[in-house]
């Protein structure tokens, strides 16, 4: 063959990203793989064992993957005949996809049949996925499963939600449901590999996910992008996107980590085999994505603490106005029955500072779910832009700041902690700032996290050290002149190293 198979199916594949808007695709959740991409997806798998290998591409689109896949297998000596199984419904891709598959058949130097199922690959399969009396007693299995499923958010009430409810919590999206799915469809000599978004490996909206994810499949290797704006150049996706492979073996002794700059780089791959205890992390089965021994040796140092804020006695919150949906209890300046409403611009290096003469500082407080006591806290933005180099910036805020007031609020742009039972004292917060302010700590999120949201659900489940432990940092930092992030590294490391 003069061109490779994904060369002709990928120039289809261009005819009709030409011909077709990119709103339209948007809105059914349609990116489409890159040629570089879809190789380097085919060529993670395992060398083939079987003479006979059935292959499943859950939302095919054009048939991209499938044609890396066969051409991934052209020179096998093991393989004789392939089976290929197609999920596609888009009715304005369907008649590409069916000519891309008869031109793999014809062209292959292998044996080739396919099937294309024009159902819903959710709904089609729930019975068998639920174990309901209507499943399939012998449900199809294949040797291979290889996606890019639709990205796309759908309503918690959604028929492909409602089809799989052990997996779905929140806000679903139908790449996890398809990951799931995949899995499902897995045999349990098998493997699979799935290009998706990094979304679910922390958080709590994905973690009956991922506690079906790594019941039932092990991880075996993730390969990250460094530029997320890279994966799905010609499709202007600004997605933190990852490929994961995933079997069911059981053997979890470690997990390969790649990493590439881009979808085309593939020639230049970072590679790290990391412990699988040190990436799937804990009860919520959060998943580390570490890409140096520099980073694992960040996971390396937090195993050593046990504790979480909540454990404690402390706890992360979200702000509680939002205050576009409350302006009418706002106010820009002190009046009789109003109280300061604390915003991220308010830390100023290390500090909360108030005022700062921006609008609508101050709150009413006849709306009682808006008010909070004034106690000492420590105040974390909860955004940051992507280009900067913190994710935690936070500032100390002490009772005492605002001695006139026994209430404030605090606007939902910004996290705080607080004691559970208990109010902080002055060391307590003190000591938080060096960890939150500590590079560790930022290492550690970022790791956890390529978000730019810091999240209370996570940093809660983030190992902390004891409370006397902080108070102690706490102490050191008050007898230094400065709140830099240098001076509460070297405090936090005279802990782990002490």
């Amino acid at each position: 063959m003069s061109e490779s198979l994904i060369d002709i199916v990928f120039e289809e594949t261009l005819e009709y990203l030409e011909e077709m808007p990119k709103a339209k695709r948007k809105s059914i959740g349609q990116f489409f793989t890159s040629v570089e991409t879809a190789r380097y997806m085919a060529s993670m798998f395992s060398p083939p064992q079987k003479a006979n290998l059935s292959i499943l591409d859950p939302g095919s689109g054009s048939g991209i993957l499938t044609a890396a896949v066969v051409d991934r297998l052209q020179n096998s000596p093991v393989v004789k005949h392939i089976q290929i199984t197609c999920y596609e419904t888009s009715e304005d891709v369907l008649p590409i996809l069916k000519r891309n598959l008869e031109y793999i058949k014809r062209n292959s130097s292998i044996s080739v049949d396919y099937e294309v199922i024009e159902q819903n690959y959710i709904t089609s399969q729930s019975d068998d996925f639920n174990g309901t009396i209507m499943a399939n007693p012998a449900p199809s299995k294949f040797d291979w499963v290889i996606s890019n499923p639709p990205y796309k958010k759908i309503m918690k009430d959604a028929v492909e939600a409602t089809s799989m409810p052990s997996v779905c919590y929140g806000a679903p999206n139908l790449y996890f449901l398809f990951t799931a799915m995949g899995l499902f469809n897995l045999d349990k000599h098998g493997e699979m590999v799935f290009i998706i978004p990094r979304s679910w490996t922390s958080g709590a909206y994905f973690q009956r996910f991922r506690d079906y994810l790594f019941d039932v499949g092990t991880l075996k290797q993730i390969h990250l992008f460094i530029s997320r704006d890279k994966v799905f150049e010609k499709e202007s996706v600004l997605q933190e996107t990852i490929i994961i492979k995933m079997d069911k073996s059981g053997k979890n002794n470690s997990v390969k980590i790649t990493c590439s700059n881009s979808n085309s780089d593939f020639n230049n791959i970072s590679s790290i085999e990391v412990p699988y205890s040190d990436i799937v992390v804990g009860p919520e089965k959060y998943v580390y994505l570490v890409t140096s021994d520099a980073e694992l040796k960040v996971l390396q140092n937090f195993s050593r603490w046990k504790n979480t804020l909540p454990s404690i006695g402390l706890k992360m919150r979200t702000g509680l106005t939002v205050d576009f949906r409350s302006r009418e209890y706002l106010k820009n300046g002190p009046e009789d029955g109003t109280v300061p409403l604390l915003y991220s611009q308010h830390i100023r290096a290390g500090h909360v500072v108030f005022p700062v003469r921006r609008e609508y500082e101050y709150i009413t407080t006849e709306k009682k779910g808006l008010i909070q006591r004034n106690k000492n806290y420590l105040i974390v933005k909860r955004f940051t832009a992507k280009e900067e180099k913190r994710r935690f910036q936070c500032g100390i805020y002490l009772s005492s700041d605002l001695p006139g007031y026994s209430q404030i609020s605090t606007q939902n742009k910004v996290n705080f902690i607080e004691g559970i039972d208990f109010d902080m004292n002055k060391e307590q917060v003190y000591g938080l700032y060096v960890l939150f302010n500590s590079t560790l700590y930022d290492q550690y999120y970022r790791i956890l996290n390529g978000s730019t949201q810091v999240n209370s659900t996570e940093v809660n489940a983030m190992p902390v050290p004891t409370l006397t432990e902080i108070e102690h940092l706490g102490s050191a930092l008050e007898r230094r002149n400065s709140l830099s992030v240098g001076v509460c590294d070297e405090i936090l490391g005279g802990l782990i190293n002490g």
